[in-house]
């Protein structure tokens, strides 16, 4: 499986249609810190079956791109993503799945059995390659806003892998013949309903191949009944504290939908940011820059965490320096996150 640098930390995470490869190509190049593979909204039913042979192929290579790729596979609960993430879960070149319309622990653990009892590369015609499905118009539908991102970097923690670790391995069940199980790929849990927000917390820690969790807005948005941002910020301040006192990082911003609105989303992620977010999902290239530019640490956050850093390095108990501000161990964990950010700036 691929390994992430334990210093990196993912801001954007651009979503792409599976069926298509050659967007797919261009996405890889286009600067996200993470490319996310779409099999379930961006794809229509008659070409579900292409979407995961291409995506399967791309994923045969150790190195398909520049950048981690990760997959978003069909609901839990419905036909298609168990043969989904057997399909996937062991070839080298994916660096995470991320699972749909979580609604408990259990959904977690389920996805964690199929991928290591995973198929392998998945079996097609002669050579190996997918014949792509002749074109209908629903096929060239746009992705839309249920689209979410997972997980950046993670917080230490001891029964979770690090940062840099992309697997994770189960032991066997009893009765079964001793033998090393697969590696369970990087798992990331979509929380798109009031049920999976009820349950965050218990879903963050369900297994220890679960790397992130993060919202879907526009189902949660529907099945709520919300008609405005005042509506969500509760379930987006409860997915923040899920994923921080799960050990996990902060979760991603869920995507915003209209890609021509830079403004209204330079606005979207300053507020999201105030929250506890870190990052965005996208769904256009124009979005990255300014998810990016939002979402990075200013000169002047750049200054006061550094002298936080050096006055810890200088007197490692609690202090107040002369500004006043009081500096204890979770104040100087947050300023070396902040300068870990704006390493990105250089």
């Amino acid at each position: 499986m691929p390994q992430e640098s334990p210093t990196a930390t993912p801001l954007t995470w651009l979503y792409v249609p599976g069926d298509r490869p050659g967007t797919v190509a261009k996405a890889l190049g286009c600067g996200a810190d993470v490319v996310v593979l779409d099999l379930e909204d961006a794809v229509a039913p008659d070409r579900k079956d292409y979407a995961l042979g291409a995506t399967a192929e791309l994923l045969s290579d150790p190195a398909p791109g520049p950048v981690p790729v990760h997959v978003r596979v069909n609901a839990l609960d419905g036909p298609l993503a168990e043969h989904e993430i057997r399909t996937l879960a062991a070839l080298p070149g994916l660096a995470g799945l991320r699972l749909p319309k979580v609604q408990g622990p259990a959904d977690i653990r389920r996805a964690a059995g199929w991928a290591t009892t995973a198929a392998g590369p998945l079996g097609g015609p002669a050579g190996g390659r997918f014949a792509e499905p002749v074109e209908t118009p629903l096929a060239a539908s746009a992705l839309t806003g249920r689209l979410t991102a997972g997980r950046t970097a993670r917080g230490p923690r001891t029964a979770r892998p690090g940062p840099g670790t992309a697997t994770a391995t189960l032991a066997p069940a009893a009765g079964q013949a001793t033998r090393a199980l697969p590696a369970t790929p990087a798992l990331y849990a979509l929380l798109e309903s009031a049920l999976g927000i009820e349950h965050a917390f218990v879903i963050a820690t369900a297994h220890p191949a679960l790397r992130g969790i993060s919202l879907g807005e526009a189902d949660l948005a529907a099945e709520l009944g919300v008609r405005d941002e005042a509506g969500l910020a509760w379930p987006r301040s409860r997915a923040v504290v899920a994923a921080r006192a799960a050990g996990l990082a902060p979760p991603p911003q869920s995507v915003y939908p209209d890609v021509h609105d830079l403004e209204g989303l330079a606005r979207s992620c300053a507020q999201g940011r105030a929250m506890g977010f870190l990052g965005r999902a996208a769904i256009h290239p124009r979005q990255l820059p300014v998810i990016e530019a939002a979402h990075l640490p200013s000169p002047e956050e750049i200054e006061a965490a550094a002298e936080i850093v050096r006055a810890a390095a200088a007197d490692g108990g609690a202090q107040v320096l002369a500004d006043g501000r009081f500096v204890d161990a979770a104040v100087v964990a947050g300023a070396r996150r902040v300068l870990s950010l704006a390493a990105r700036r250089q």
